[in-house]
């Protein structure tokens, strides 16, 4: 199908991708002190091998206190490259699949235990730490932030600033800003968080200041032919909250800026929200955000089936889909989406003879450099093997 939208290229500044697939952050819950570890090797080592167009890695912290959990990912140190620079390797030594990083700072709702456990706050002193906040709120899960003064919020935009540049340094194809899910930078959105009465707060203008401030440090500190995206919650689905034109508003901002595209997520600031949720729930906010704003859109949220994704695509409600649990489910969703759709993929090099259609394409050579770089890789697996059996 040469006319397929969800297998055709797009591009991102300097960036193609080779589909429109993309693998959605999600928390692993499987770092100590935000280094990334052999889950997270054999976890997003699974999506270099599965013909995506891209995957991007979990909410990765920009300071300590900017972590959800004690065992969440971090780039807040020199360090934490070398686990990441690793995982980045391999997807360049044996896939296709571009390799980007999502950077957070879970603000309020940080100092948690991971959602697969009972979610309440980690203690002080059982590792946790006082969470920050625009103003002060409380629920019944994240209490007593301590309301951020304009010195903790010139820190945390230096800290987006520093992650930026260590994800520039080991060479990642792009990053994603997380501003939402009730995250720090979605709090200084919402009005159901944000009741500062400084420049940071009050007006819609003052709200999104944090936003776009944070977005032009590291647009300032990232190589310019590589893309930089944005994950917002379009809506809280809240009466009086952050909305749909709210969201409009900010993606018009960002376009203006050179954002690359915005990821159109919701809800996730306050436990009175009313989701209405099923296949595709999120469909109108992506149709919205890009059609009210002119921003490329990803679009995100119960779509598990690959007609699914080529309509959403096909009608023009999105220019990119993110995947999370269907991915989980089956890895390998992309190559199932390719059979029903009538496209041919090239898969990786070892995994040739699982393609169904290997039969109708058995010569389809990779580039020199790919070849030579194969090639590399696999002179230097024989070089370690022999010396692990001398």
């Amino acid at each position: 199908m040469s006319d397929c939208k969800l297998f055709s290229p797009i591009t991102l500044r300097g960036l193609t991708l080779d589909n429109r697939i993309v693998l959605s952050p999600m928390c692993q819950y499987a770092s100590q002190d935000g280094f990334a570890s052999d889950w997270h090797i054999a976890h997003l080592g699974t999506y270099a091998l599965a013909n995506l167009g891209l995957a991007i890695t979990e909410a990765t912290a920009v300071e300590p206190k900017g972590r959800i959990s004690p065992w969440c990912l971090g780039l807040y140190s020199d360090a934490h490259q070398e686990g990441l620079a690793r995982i980045l390797k391999f997807y360049r030594d044996y896939g296709t699949t571009k390799f980007g990083i999502q950077l957070a700072h879970a603000g309020r709702k940080s100092s948690v235990l991971p959602s697969f456990m009972i979610r309440k706050t980690v203690p002080v002193a059982e590792g946790g730490w006082v969470p920050m906040s625009p103003s002060y709120y409380e629920d019944d899960v994240h209490t007593h932030p301590a309301v951020m003064t304009l010195e903790d919020i010139e820190h945390a935009k230096v800290a987006w600033r520093d992650a930026t540049r260590r994800a520039a340094e080991i060479g990642v194809d792009m990053i994603e800003l997380h501003f939402a899910h009730g995250y720090l930078v979605n709090e200084f959105l919402s009005p159901l968080i944000n009741t500062r009465n400084d420049e940071y707060g009050g007006s819609r203008e003052n709200r999104m200041r944090l936003a776009l401030e944070i977005y032009d440090l590291c647009r300032g500190a990232f190589p310019q032919e590589r893309p930089i995206g944005v994950r917002i919650s379009v809506t809280d689905w809240v009466e009086g909250g952050w909305g749909v034109e709210d969201s409009v508003a900010l993606a018009k901002e960002l376009n203006a800026r050179g954002c690359d595209y915005v990821c159109t997520s919701s809800g996730g600031v306050s436990l009175k929200q009313k989701i209405p949720t099923g296949p595709l729930y999120q469909m109108p906010l992506a149709d919205a955000v890009r059609g009210g704003s002119g921003i490329t859109t990803m679009a995100v949220g119960q779509i598990t089936e690959s007609q699914q994704a080529e309509a959403v695509l096909a009608e023009g409600k999105a220019d990119m889909i993110a995947i999370a649990r269907r991915l989980l489910f089956d890895p390998h969703w992309a190559w199932k989406a390719a059979q029903e759709l009538g496209v041919f993929l090239k898969y990786p090099a070892r995994y040739r003879n699982a393609n169904p259609r290997i039969g109708q394409a058995m010569d389809f050579p990779e580039s020199a450099e790919k070849r030579a770089r194969m090639m590399a890789v696999m002179r230097e697996e024989a070089r370690v093997a022999q010396g692990a059996a001398g």
